[in-house]
Parts: structure tokens; C-alpha cells; sequence
């Protein structure tokens, strides 16, 4: 236990824990925007147990090293490209996102709003379903990036741990400020188009610096911020293609 003296493992603690903070965004930005799909007494408990999913899979990820690092082992040639078991993973992972997004940014814009009680009645299963799957391709830069910066396992899952515990305390704010304003909730989506690409082009080698992408969010929410102080105007209201809470409904 002469480690927990150690305060490059304090550091290294912290700056994990930063990194997986940073690494969470597109997590966030993906459980806000499914749970907004939701009635809105089931929203907050969409993204609490999605959060609760993604921090069971990175740290069942770290009991699994042997099986992760053999996920880098070629498995064929596509394009030139030797591609891996991580590879299909996260190239799958990208078109799912820029599939979704483009249906999420359609939905939105032109979709119809009316929706039968039976499909709300699944959506929930539905929603928790596809947070899951993508919560295995966001843990696989999560992990990566953690094996890289420490080498004590127990350091891994604490810094983990307290991000997913940072995430699920502001989450609720995070996705009421981007439901409320739609030219957000727009800058999301193509957030989640741009993470979709990424992901493909680190599936063929094609490897896009992280801080190039989060640079680019950073700067296009600030350009934002100064639109929506500037501008005070009416928003346009984006379709909600779910049925009301019902305690909204009733007076």
C-alpha cells in the first residue's frame, strides 16, 4: 500500500480523472439527447442508468486487460487497412452515431410529433438499449487512455469511478440547458456527427487528434453562448416526438 504515499499517483489520479472527464463529454452529449426522447419522469432515470452503464463497462473493461489487449490482434485486410476486433468496434460505433444523429437531426426538423402510447411504452428499453451499445464504444477510449496514463489498476477504476460520479451530478443541468435551447441541442447532434466520423477514421488508422475535435465543440458553443447573449429572439420550437408526462398534462 506504499503507493497511496506516492504523489505521483495522487497526480496521476487526478489527471486521469480529468481526462475521463474530458473523454465523458460525448457520453453526456449522447444519454442527454436519447433521454430527452423520453417522458419527463423518466428522463433523469434514463441518464443515471446509462451513466451507471458506462462506468460497470469501463471498469469490467479493466478486469479484462487480456481479452482488451487481444482485441488489437488483426483479424483481416480491408482497403489496406489491417482491421482489429477495436477497430470494428469502434468503425460500427461511428456509423451507428452518424445514422442516429442524422435521424435525431430530421426527427427534430421535420418529423412528425404524434406517437402511439405503445411505442412510448417501449421507448424507455428502447433508449436504454442504444446507450449501452454506445457506451462500450465510448469506454473503449476511456480505457485506452487509462492504460496509458497508470500503471496501478486500482487507480484506473477510482478515477473512473469519481468521473461517471462528476457526470451524473451535472448531467441533469447539461441536458436541461440543451433541451431549452434548440440551436444547442442542433450544435449536439452535429457534435455527435463530427465523434462519428472520428471514430470511423481511428477504425482505418486514420487517427483525428482529440483536442482538434474538442477545440472545435469548445468553439463553436462559445460562438453560441455569444448568439443566445446577443440575440434575445423567440426559439423555434423543435418537434418532441413523445406523448406529455402526464402529470404536465393535468392542471
Amino acid at each position: 500500500m506504499e503507493w497511496l504515499t506516492d504523489p505521483q499517483v495522487w497526480m496521476a489520479l487526478v489527471t486521469l480523472t480529468a481526462l475521463e472527464i474530458v473523454l465523458g463529454i460525448d457520453n453526456i452529449i449522447f444519454i442527454s439527447i436519447q433521454a430527452s426522447k423520453l417522458p419527463v419522469h423518466q428522463q433523469e432515470k434514463a441518464r443515471l442508468v446509462g451513466l451507471g452503464l458506462a462506468m460497470f463497462i469501463r471498469i469490467a473493461l479493466l478486469f479484462s486487460l487480456t481479452w482488451l489487449m487481444g482485441l488489437t490482434a488483426p483479424l483481416f485486410t480491408l482497403l489496406g487497412n489491417d482491421i482489429s476486433g477495436r477497430d470494428l468496434i469502434l468503425i460500427s460505433g461511428g456509423l451507428f452515431l452518424l445514422w442516429k444523429s442524422t435521424m435525431e437531426i430530421h426527427e427534430k426538423l421535420e418529423g412528425e410529433e404524434e406517437i402511439s402510447a405503445s411505442h412510448v411504452g417501449t421507448t424507455f428499453g428502447a433508449a436504454i438499449v442504444q446507450i449501452l451499445l454506445l457506451d462500450i464504444v465510448f469506454s473503449l477510449d476511456s480505457i485506452i487512455t487509462a492504460l496509458g496514463m497508470a500503471s496501478q489498476l486500482a487507480i484506473m477504476v477510482a478515477a473512473v469511478v469519481i468521473a461517471v460520479g462528476f457526470m451524473m451530478l451535472f448531467s441533469g443541468k447539461i441536458s436541461s440547458f440543451v433541451e431549452k435551447h434548440p440551436t444547442i441541442k442542433m450544435l449536439a447532434l452535429s457534435f455527435l456527427l463530427l465523434i462519428g466520423v472520428a471514430l470511423i477514421g481511428d477504425g482505418f488508422d486514420m487517427h483525428i487528434p482529440k483536442g482538434y475535435i474538442y477545440f472545435a465543440m469548445a468553439f463553436s458553443v462559445l460562438v453560441e453562448m455569444l448568439n443566445l447573449r446577443l440575440r434575445q429572439g423567440t426559439p423555434v420550437k423543435l418537434h418532441q416526438p413523445h406523448l406529455a408526462d402526464s402529470d404536465s398534462t393535468n392542471p
